[in-house]
């Protein structure tokens, strides 16, 4: 005959392992992308020319237009700029994070994008690998500069 509070300790013993391992994996999960409560980590820095700059997650250096400030763009599809300059766009709801204060401003076709210093960021598409700095002063519909971090 089987012991009732024998096979009562062995349920509440496989709930307890099922509820750590469950917690465990959303902790790992999580962990990778978050730096706090609703937030998600979208830049880092990196080196380019000697200089402190912003870079998103895959190591590409991120800029600001000379002409796009308090909610102001000039860098839109009409513009034709959005075929070379990409915005570093995040999900409605979620606030960036990083090494810096960062902001989100309403882009005009829809959706957030990214903003440090209430510039708006983008990345170049000539930029194809981790420390390149191409479109560092390009001028177009102004000039672009890598987003540097103030010491």
């Amino acid at each position: 005959m089987t012991n009732p509070n024998a096979a009562r300790r062995r349920f509440t013993a496989m709930i307890a392992t099922f509820l750590l391992l469950s917690c465990a994996a959303v902790g790992v999960l999580g962990a990778g992308a978050a730096y706090g409560g609703g937030s998600k980590a979208v830049v880092k820095e990196g080196k380019v020319k000697g200089k402190t700059v912003l870079t998103n997650l895959a190591g590409h250096t991120l800029y600001s237009l000379s002409s796009e400030t308090h909610g102001k763009f000039s860098c839109t599809k009409p513009s034709g700029c959005l075929s070379i300059w990409h915005p570093l766009k995040i999900a409605g709801g979620v606030k960036p994070a990083g090494p810096v204060k960062l902001g989100t401003v309403k882009r005009p076709e829809g959706g957030l994008q990214v903003t440090y210093r209430g510039r708006p960021l983008y990345s170049f598409v000539e930029d194809t690998k981790p420390g390149q700095a191409n479109g560092e002063g390009v001028k177009d519909v102004g000039t672009w500069h890598a987003a540097a971090v103030s010491g």
